[in-house]
């Protein structure tokens, strides 16, 4: 089991990703601002941080590239979760940091293969 934090700003696609985790047995924790993430994790210190690209004010990008500058958060495995699939958006995350890369709409199998790939 693992603690996982989940950051999208749609509700919609929180309730589903908490479900699909809680349904593997993991510790889930949302977050639907993305300008709360790198704080939420500093204070959590989850396994994995589960982000969203296309979010408003600050998107999914940005948001890794402050964890990976961040000391206290800079080793937290993070999958990107996005609508843009493109082959240059998933080299672009992966680049940035990112552990693996997950397009929507997604199964709950890939997502709860993603985070066995990523911790274990």
């Amino acid at each position: 089991m693992a603690k996982i934090l989940v950051a999208d700003d749609s509700s919609a696609d929180l309730a589903l990703m908490e479900s699909i985790l809680r349904s593997g047995d993991h510790q889930v924790i949302t977050v639907n601002d993305p300008t709360q993430v790198e704080a939420r994790v500093a204070t959590e210190r989850p396994d994995l941080v589960m982000l969203d690209v296309v979010m408003p004010v600050q998107n999914g990008y940005e948001v890794l590239r402050a964890l990976r500058r961040n000391t206290q958060t800079q080793g937290i495995k993070v999958v990107l979760v996005s609508s843009k699939g493109n082959d240059t958006d998933v080299r672009w995350g992966l680049r940035q940091g990112a552990s693996e890369y997950v397009t929507k709409p997604y199964t709950p199998a890939q997502i709860l293969d993603s985070v066995r790939r990523v911790v274990g």
